[in-house]
């Protein structure tokens, strides 16, 4: 159930019937060395600024191209089309959560399950404030609606469970419960960082992860 094996199972969160499908395109270039790599790592992180700059439909592969300073040949022979481009993006994204999830985990016994709440919408807080292009992809009109549930469905599963290591563990029914609360709370942070001049943010912030773990 680790979403990380999910997504390396299913990397291409299309629709069925989009326009081109990842799995019939047989022209998508693999870089196998380094400075092939490198350059699949530039256009990724150029796709990620712009995304988070102008949306995903507003963005363009020419401008993508341009930021990362390549030429669009080069943008496409990597990734055919801005589907593609966002449906890694994404999974980077998946798999980099997971991740961190799995290292909270660590700590997970010396904490109430209060204070591993706290800690865990902390860590997805600061991700989310690390890639703004996160939450753009994530509402993409092209995500599978079903793909994206059950996506979901594993990010609670996992949440889930930790609540249940911590020093103090709770029912499951509880942990589940909690699990929805901090995944929806994940939007919250979103609107919280994306106003722009909010002077109070770190107070909001603070006031949110207090609520949670009082909760408790």
């Amino acid at each position: 159930l680790e979403i990380k094996r999910f997504m390396s199972q299913s990397s291409h969160i299309v629709p069925e019937n989009a326009q081109v499908e990842a799995s019939k395109d047989p022209e998508r270039r693999h870089p196998q060395r380094a400075r092939g790599k490198e350059r699949v790592a530039q256009l990724l992180q150029a796709g990620a600024e712009i995304f988070a700059e102008k949306g995903f439909d507003a963005a363009t592969m020419t401008e993508i191209a341009a930021r990362a300073g390549a030429s669009i040949g080069s943008l496409y022979q990597f990734f055919p089309n801005k589907d593609l481009l966002g449906d890694s993006l994404h999974a980077a994204n998946l798999d980099e959560i997971a991740s961190l999830l799995d290292q909270l985990a660590d700590g997970a016994a010396v904490q109430t399950a209060g204070e591993f709440a706290e800690a865990i919408l902390t860590q997805l807080g600061d991700f989310l404030l690390e890639h703004p292009e996160f939450a753009v992809l994530s509402e993409r009109r092209t995500v599978n609606a079903e793909k994206k549930i059950q996506v979901r469905h594993l990010m609670r599963e996992k949440i889930t469970h930790l609540l249940q290591l911590s020093s103090s563990p709770i029912p499951k029914e509880n942990a589940e419960t909690f699990a929805v609360i901090i995944l929806h709370l994940m939007k919250v942070l979103v609107a919280v960082y994306q106003e722009p001049n909010l002077a109070n943010r770190d107070s909001v912030l603070q006031s949110l992860r207090a609520m949670l773990r009082q909760s408790l």
